[in-house]
């Protein structure tokens, strides 16, 4: 079988297009250069941000994001991945608008879940504002209780550890950034969270499982591995 050539939406944020490449890299088991599967990157990073479009306080990202999508298709991609989940909430709009099929990194998260921890019932999630207000991961895990940050601490802490002077998007992947992360997890568990999804793919960059004591549910390695299954054809 000819294997597939994934293309990676990127540049939301340059960062975490790189960290999925990687991911994708080491999720290949692969023995020399050929055994690797071909990747197709347009990165981005003028998309009008995701977040600031959903509160109203800059412009739909709608338009950048299906003439980048375009592109990969016309570049020769067989299948989209988009390293961006607060993106997903336009997901439908770019789908429509290409011939070919573009992961859904929240229906994939979900099956992770009901595959591999279905019996949790409580579940935290620390994601953007964007993602929290439009309701992605409420609406994604029905059945479940999702546990999210008040709106105090989404302002102090998850936005900050994102977007913030010294945050993931500046660059920065310690100090304040570690210091808020591991704040709001044990608010989160303190509430009762049996698991926690790095709703964010920054959160996904600098948030490990050794650094929390319950299960980590990471979006961004969860598609690197699907992707990789899709392009080999392999089942799993």
């Amino acid at each position: 079988m000819q294997e597939k050539i994934i293309g990676i939406l990127g540049g939301m944020g340059p960062d975490a297009t790189c960290v999925l490449f990687d991911r994708i890299i080491k999720s290949t088991n692969a023995k020399c250069d050929s055994e690797h599967v071909r990747i197709i990157i347009d990165n981005n990073p003028k998309i009008p941000d995701r977040t600031g479009a959903i509160l109203g306080k800059s412009a739909s990202p709608v338009s950048e994001l299906v003439k980048t999508a375009t592109n990969l298709q016309n570049s020769g991609a067989d299948f989209i991945v988009i390293p961006c989940i607060t993106s997903h909430y336009y997901f439908k709009e770019i789908q429509k608008e290409v011939n070919v099929p573009i992961l859904n990194m929240l229906e994939i998260t979900r099956e992770y879940i009901d595959k591999c921890l279905g019996s949790m019932n409580k579940i935290g999630v620390i994601a953007t504002s964007g993602t929290i207000k439009t309701n992605l991961f409420q609406n994604l895990l029905v059945g479940k209780e999702v546990i999210i940050p008040t709106e105090k601490e989404q302002n102090d802490y998850v936005m900050e550890i994102i977007y913030g002077k010294e945050g993931v998007k500046a660059g920065n992947r310690s100090g304040k950034v570690k210091e808020h992360l591991a704040e709001i997890i044990e608010r989160l568990k303190d509430r009762g969270a049996e698991a926690i999804i790095a709703g964010c793919t920054e959160i996904s960059i600098v948030l490990n499982q050794s650094d929390i004591d319950i299960p980590l549910i990471d979006p961004l390695t969860l598609i690197a591995k699907k992707s990789v299954y899709i392009a080999k054809g392999l089942n799993d």
